[in-house]
Parts: C-alpha cells; structure tokens; sequence
C-alpha cells in the first residue's frame, strides 16, 4: 500500500488516508450560512477520496469575516446549516474538519474578484480590531484601515466567542477542529512582531505575544472532546528577519503541544505586505519546515504549500515529513486529485472512492 493511502488515527478518529483538504475561502456565504455552494464544494471531495475535508476559515464572529461572503459559526443557524454537509461528507468516507478563526486587521475586505480592498462602513464593512492601532497597509494600500486596539475585555469576548464556536462545531458534526492563528489573522497578528507592538502582558517577548494564541486555544481544548483531534494552523515563518522565525515557531508548537493541541498545519506568511508566502515561491519551502516542527517540536504535523503530485505527496508521507499531505489549488484544479492518485500510485480505488463510483471505474 503506498503510504499516502495507509490509515492514520489521532484520538478516536481515523483518516482513510493522508491526503487532506487545506481550507481554501470562498466567499459565497449569505450572513455567514453555508449554502448549495459550500456543499458541492466540500462534498465533491469527499466524493473525490480524500481522507480529510476542511472549511474555509469559518468565522467566531460577524466582525470576524475576512468579507462579507465568509463563512461563519456565531449562531445556532450556522450549526444547522453546516450540518448537512458533514454528514454528507463522513457518509463518503472523508473526516469534516473545521477551521475557526477571526480576521483582526484583514477583515471588512471586499471579495477578492472585486478588488480585496477594505469596504467603508457604508459599503457593508464594519470597525476592525487588532493587538495594536497598526493597518496592514499604509493609508493608500489595499488595506488600508487601522484597527482598534484590542481592550483586555476585547480579548476576553473573543475568547469565549472561540469557545462558543467549538461548541458549536462538535454540534454541526465536525470531527477535527482547528483554531487559525496564520497568515496575518487575528491569532497571528498578536504572535508576530512585525504587528504586535503591545506594551502589555499580550506583547513583548514571544512568550507574551504567544499569549492570546495559547490562552484561546487552551480554552478551545477545555470544551472540545478530548477524544476528537485539536489543530492549529501557524504561520511558521514571517518570511522577514524581524519577524517569527522556524525556531520561534517550533517553540510556540512545544508550548501548543503542552496545552493539548494533537497536530500542527504549517503554514506561513501573511502577517504584513513584506510577509507574503508568494514571494520568490517561497510557499514550497513550507514542507521542510513542517518537518523540521514534526521532529524538533515532536508534534504531528500537516503540509501545506504547492503540493501537486502523487508521488510528491507519497514521497512526503513515506519520508516522514509530515502526517498528512494539504492540498488547495491542485485540488480547486482537480477536485478528484485523490481518485487519480490512488491510480498513479496504484492503491485500491475501491477503499478509496465511494461504491457508487467505485463500482464502474474502479
């Protein structure tokens, strides 16, 4: 059996095989409800035989949107309406994940097919929060709002809005949850020196800029089962010499392991302009690094980060870089990925695509 397409388990739960689902935006929600979109999306890939199925950062608030097409999970009508789709998704095999986050300074946006940049109040954008008065533009970049810098009772409601939200998530079926503390978002920007410039107990040393990470995830632990498996997504390099490095982020996955947390999504970038992952093709490079925090901080890991081919992702799994291979564009590009490398590399298609399918091309 290619490695790729061995079980792995976390807990109680146990993926049919390695190949995952990276959370990929699609702003197409209506107040925050997934719609026929949402489950066709996700659905087609559960179909397609991959072993894990994850939304799109789903918001813990309304503020928390990144657009006004985000996902959320802030009330009971978010629950009911994700339902169908993960049990759409575990009836055909595949794990339903769920990554809940809040944008910060990112947020109030415009989809990016119309431009990305910030919406006016006016324009059904909203008051932004962050830990500090910092925009992630200047005045006539993209976004160019400045954010409100959080109170510590700020940082308390949004706690327990992460809370509420894992709640609900175990309610709507999830079998994996991750908190999102990447790519420039709420979580991230209070971890990342490029940003946080707090002079108080959530700003300093990485310790303390770690702090709202670890408490809201420790939080998310205390109410989330201790059977079903916990993720972070971590941006693990600022990709600047001033901001997070590997090293720091290796220390933040020892610290996340202690409070319970089963695996880590490694990411990167996204935390300022000069942060970006797609700078000189840097997003490839996001494999060694998940390895290098799957040995030195002795954590399971995911990869993320232009993940094309089968036996990339086999040679990934069998080197042990990781224990479970993310795919995002390559699978907007080819929703049955996992169907065409269970082919290439010679697995039994019928363990790995539903009977219905399995039956005439298997």
């Amino acid at each position: 059996m290619p490695h790729l397409f061995s079980p792995f388990t976390i807990k109680d739960i146990t993926f049919k095989n390695r190949i995952g689902v990276s959370p990929m935006c699609q702003y197409s929600a209506i107040d925050g409800l997934a719609a026929d979109w949402h489950m066709v999306h996700l659905g087609s890939f559960a179909v397609s035989g991959a072993g894990l199925v994850m939304t799109e950062a789903t918001a813990v608030t309304p503020d928390g949107r990144i657009t006004p097409g985000c996902l959320g999970i802030w009330s009971e009508n978010h629950v009911k309406a994700l339902m169908p789709i993960t049990k759409f998704i575990s009836d055909h095999g595949a794990i339903p994940g769920i990554q809940i986050a809040h944008s910060g300074r990112k947020g109030s946006a415009a989809a990016p097919w119309d431009g990305g940049a910030h919406l006016n109040n006016d324009q059904g954008g909203w008051d932004i929060i962050g830990p500090y008065h910092l925009p992630y533009d200047k005045a006539d970049g993209r976004l160019w709002k400045t954010p409100r810098q959080m109170t510590l009772d700020d940082i308390t409601r949004i706690q327990d809005a992460f809370v509420m939200a894992a709640k609900r998530a175990l309610k709507a079926g999830f079998k994996l949850l991750e908190v999102h503390g990447a790519h420039g978002y709420l979580l991230n920007s209070f971890t990342s020196p490029l940003v946080n410039k707090r002079d108080d107990a959530y700003g300093g040393d990485l310790k303390s800029r770690a702090k709202m990470l670890l408490e809201t995830t420790q939080k998310v632990r205390e109410v989330w089962p201790q059977n079903l498996p916990l993720a972070v997504r971590l941006s693990t390099t600022d990709w600047d010499p001033n901001g997070l490095s590997v090293e720091d982020n290796i220390q933040i996955a020892k610290w996340l392991k202690k409070i319970g947390v089963d695996i880590i999504d490694c990411s990167s970038g996204g935390a300022t302009p000069t942060a970006s992952r797609s700078k000189g093709n840097r997003t490839a490079e996001q494999v060694a690094i998940a390895a290098r925090i799957k040995k030195q901080a002795d954590i399971k890991t995911m990869a993320v980060g232009a993940i094309t081919q089968p036996q990339q992702a086999e040679q990934i799994i069998a080197s042990d870089q990781a224990d479970i291979a993310l795919l995002g564009r390559q699978m907007l590009r080819d929703p049955f990925w996992a169907y065409h490398a269970a082919q290439e590399l010679g697995a039994d298609i019928k363990t790995t695509i539903p009977i219905q399918k399995s039956q005439f091309v298997g």
